[in-house]
């Protein structure tokens, strides 16, 4: 059949061989994705382990990373999202329904909470606050649908009872979905973790941070064993028509070769910080579950075995120090950029007060403002100058 020119362009007699053996896997942008025969068209269902029907349900760019994510984290199925967030969503939506209640730690990771409360004014859900550190906090009623455990918390760093936490939760018939983007699959398996070696039934990973490693990607990924519980996540999944692109996947998976080196990396570093910043004046209180005396450091300890932790650490000003003396500290820094996330090549800094952030009382935290420092790949020592130096503009400010 002779084509028309125009024709000949879109279905080309020629087509290149379309495997070779390279050392990333071939990008594939989809949105249509061609059936072969009417058999392959109806011979397929939602449920198969890849399912090539649509590009929202899957490419093989976006399955591989998929596997590869279920795989660092001890998972068996896992789905993408477009942000963390987003996928953190994707559970609380495809979980809790009218009438049941959701347990959140005191140190969640606020637009968790901000989702959370606001299902609960809409949609009749009963969201309930338990202290990380004393499982006994968490009191589940035969409502209770999920609890959310965070390991570090948000902020604060607090490592949480989570043997405890998980033990009753199994108990008492309660999901357990563990936000693991501070253990990144790396310091810890949630799904085999402790002497019981226990494990939650969800993990949700912001691969925006130490996966993707450029701050430049926004992704997040849920992981399960469960093909149950998979495949109530993938219904929720398709029916909101969550996607990502296949350019942002390819990136990230070009970045997980090297996401234990950074991480290792980072995490050095920040111990090096740690050891500084706990001698020094302006601080009454410095967060890191590698600390000794940190709040939830046994639990730390019994947990991530290696030693393994993330580049984060927080640092709590006395409290004669201001918001603005705050706000000067943080301006007069030059390495660290003021910025949300981690895991990227830049060293970023971030300012809280927690009395805006805590609903409950928590005698292990001294009061002042909060400056959280996430490390990025910068040499220590140049870190510590910068923040040295920032200390001597804000004592200089002061005696003015």
């Amino acid at each position: 059949m002779k084509k028309n020119p125009q024709t000949a362009l879109i279905h080309a007699p020629r087509k290149a061989p379309q495997y070779i053996s390279t050392v990333q896997p071939p990008l594939y942008r989809a949105s249509t994705i061609i059936f072969e025969t009417t058999d392959v068209l109806f011979n397929r269902h939602w449920s198969d382990d890849y399912d090539y029907s649509y590009g929202t349900h899957g490419t093989p760019t976006t399955f591989t990373l998929a596997d590869n994510i279920a795989q660092l984290e001890g998972g068996q199925y896992c789905l993408l999202a477009p942000s963390g967030l987003s996928a953190i969503n994707l559970v609380n939506s495809c979980f809790l329904a009218q009438g049941d209640e959701v347990w959140v730690a005191d140190n969640i990771y606020g637009p968790n909470m901000e989702h959370l409360r606001n299902l609960e004014s809409r949609y009749g859900i009963t969201v309930k606050v338990y202290n990380p550190l004393e499982a006994s906090s968490f009191q589940p009623t035969e409502k209770a649908k999920l609890i959310w455990l965070e390991a570090a918390g948000s902020v604060t760093l607090e490592f949480p009872d989570l043997t405890a936490l998980v033990q009753k939760a199994q108990k008492h018939h309660v999901l357990t979905a563990l936000d693991n983007t501070w253990g990144a699959g790396l310091a810890f398996n949630a799904f085999d973790f402790g002497t019981e070696h226990l494990a939650v039934d969800i993990t949700v990973h912001a691969l925006t941070k130490y996966p993707s490693g450029g701050g430049d990607i926004l992704m997040g990924s849920v992981v399960t064993r469960d093909q149950k519980l998979h495949h109530q996540l993938f219904r929720i999944h398709a029916i909101q028509g969550i996607s990502v692109s296949g350019d942002d996947v390819a990136q990230v998976q070009r970045s997980l070769a090297s996401m234990q080196v950074r991480y290792q990396h980072q995490a050095q570093s920040c111990l090096k910080l740690l050891a500084w910043l706990q001698q020094q004046n302006e601080f009454v209180q410095v967060l890191h579950p590698a600390d000794a005396h940190a709040a939830g450091h046994e639990y730390w300890q019994e947990i991530c075995k290696d030693g393994q932790s993330a580049g984060l650490v927080s640092v709590i000003f006395k409290p004669e120090y201001t918001l603005e003396d705050i706000r000067t500290f943080c301006d007069a820094l030059q390495l660290f950029k003021l910025g949300f996330s981690w895991g990227g090549p830049v060293s970023l800094v971030m300012l809280y007060d927690l009395k805006e952030m805590r609903m409950l009382q928590h005698s292990h935290l001294k009061e002042g403002f909060l400056v959280r420092f996430c490390i990025g790949l910068e040499h220590p020592a140049d870190l510590i100058q910068d923040i040295e130096n920032a200390l001597k503009q804000l004592a200089q400010q002061q005696h003015e």
